[in-house]
């Protein structure tokens, strides 16, 4: 297991860091999956950026959670990453 994951299941168990990951939830799982589709594949950031014209500081601050990308920009890692953008909405689970 990564070190981010190991940390990341250790501060979870604090129900006030939980509460707060759980509201921004969506933007994790963004950074999470671009992280994923980059390294699955053999990208690095800088190939990423040359790919699709976003620059690699953007890309890094993308991945670090520091940078919000726009549907447009989202669109174009996509397409530099040979994939398709998918978005969806679920139902939450129902609380008891």
């Amino acid at each position: 297991m990564s070190y981010y994951k190991d940390y990341k299941e250790k501060v979870l168990k604090d129900p006030e860091v939980k509460k707060e990951y759980d509201a921004l939830q969506p933007e994790y799982d963004l950074i999470q999956a671009m992280i994923d589709a980059r390294i699955s594949e053999n990208l690095t950031q800088k190939e990423l950026s040359e790919r699709t014209g976003i620059t690699q500081a953007d890309i890094s601050r993308i991945e670090n959670g520091t940078r919000n990308p726009s549907l447009a920009m989202l669109k174009r890692l996509a397409e530099g990453l040979g994939m398709q953008l998918r978005l969806e909405f679920v139902r939450k689970p129902m609380k008891p």
